[in-house]
């Protein structure tokens, strides 16, 4: 009996070493997620080489997911489905995540290089004393246009998109902040309007532009841009930044009337199961040499100071996507409309959709 008990015994020590075995095993390739990075962010909007480097450099897997709107973004990661570790918002959503409690607050003792960030972009308003986001890239939304079609007179403010000679020729953005946006402004009203008479001028206004619009789309509006397909679009400016490398023709201006000035910030959502592979990215984005590469190659403005010198100069002094202190004036930031305006503002860029049917 005490031989048999001996040969239970061990084979349960055998099953419990095999067992600890897998599990080490199972860690080491990320199955348990502490070798895995999961990061959540816009389509085509981090250098696929930088992730690599990264894989290389901290030895993590990374699994990259991307959405499309920041309302898409939102609403898988209050599902809850998928443990993201690395989320990439705007401002206005990020100040909605953080009143619903879905992100992390940051322990800055674990970040490097935060000095790195240019103060104008830190502190802000959204996200006070950046608590739970770190910036990403910045930007502006404004028209682009064609020379061949459109004299540069002629395309300086959003007005000038009604032009009836742009009928069926002007590409709209896929978004109901910017294209209720741009008509509150053309209109000399704040992007952020809770005003009913102001919001139902500029759905009647923008009723009178669908003879213009030749399609609402997103990413397809740089391959009509490049091809000449369309005289003028709405676009934001590190979308515009690749159209331009890509026609000579083409053109890019931010409508002195006022615009969208937009932060795209790095958080960890709540659910996040590498928090310490968070912490890694943050810092590895940080990185002057890694901020610059993303710029050069996403075309957006970066918000890292010492990226900015080590970029071509032609780049940064390029007042179309680092605006000059004048137009930075005239450039609003979105704020958290509220589950109401929002859905105001939904409904009614949906019913300007579906009038122009």
């Amino acid at each position: 009996m005490k031989k048999l008990n001996s040969l239970v015994i061990g084979i349960i020590l055998i099953i419990a070493c095999l067992a600890l075995t897998a599990f080490n095993l199972e860690k080491k390739s990320g199955k348990s997620g502490a070798k895995v990075l999961t990061i959540y962010n816009w389509g085509d909007y981090i250098d696929p080489d930088l992730l690599k480097k990264f894989e290389k450099e901290y030895g993590y897997k990374v699994i990259y997911e991307t959405f499309d709107s920041n309302e898409a973004m939102i609403t898988k990661v209050e599902q809850g489905g998928t443990a993201y570790d690395i989320a990439i918002p705007s401002e206005y959503m990020i100040q909605k995540m953080m009143k619903q409690n879905l992100l992390l607050k940051l322990d800055h003792s674990k970040i490097k290089g935060l000095d790195n960030i240019d103060s104008q972009f830190l502190d802000l308003e959204f996200d006070e004393k950046n608590h739970y986001s770190i910036p990403y890239f910045w930007g502006t939304l404004g028209i682009i246009y064609n020379d061949k079609f459109v004299k540069k007179e002629d395309m300086q403010h959003w007005d000038d998109l009604w032009r009836p000679e742009l009928k069926n020729n002007v590409m709209l953005i896929d978004g109901a902040r910017e294209v209720i946006g741009l008509s509150l402004n053309s209109n000399g009203h704040s992007l952020n309007s809770k005003k009913d008479a102001e919001l139902e001028e500029t759905s009647k206004k923008l009723t009178t532009l669908t003879g213009n619009v030749k399609a609402i789309v997103a990413d397809e509006i740089k391959m009509y841009m490049i091809n000449e397909e369309s005289a003028a679009a709405v676009t934001f400016s590190g979308e515009a930044r690749e159209m331009l490398d890509n026609n000579e023709h083409l053109h890019y201006v931010i409508p002195e009337e006022g615009s969208n000035l937009w932060f795209d910030n790095i958080v960890i959502p709540k659910t996040a199961k590498n928090v310490d592979g968070a912490y890694d990215f943050i810092n590895f984005m940080l990185e002057p040499e890694n901020a610059a590469a993303n710029s050069e190659y996403i075309g957006y403005s970066t918000p890292n100071k010492k990226a900015k010198e080590i970029l071509p100069k032609e780049l940064t002094e390029d007042k179309q996507f680092y605006p000059d202190e004048e137009t930075m004036k005239n450039l609003e930031v979105y704020e958290d409309l509220g589950s109401k305006y929002l859905e105001i503002y939904n409904d009614r860029f949906l019913e300007f959709k579906m009038y122009r049917k």
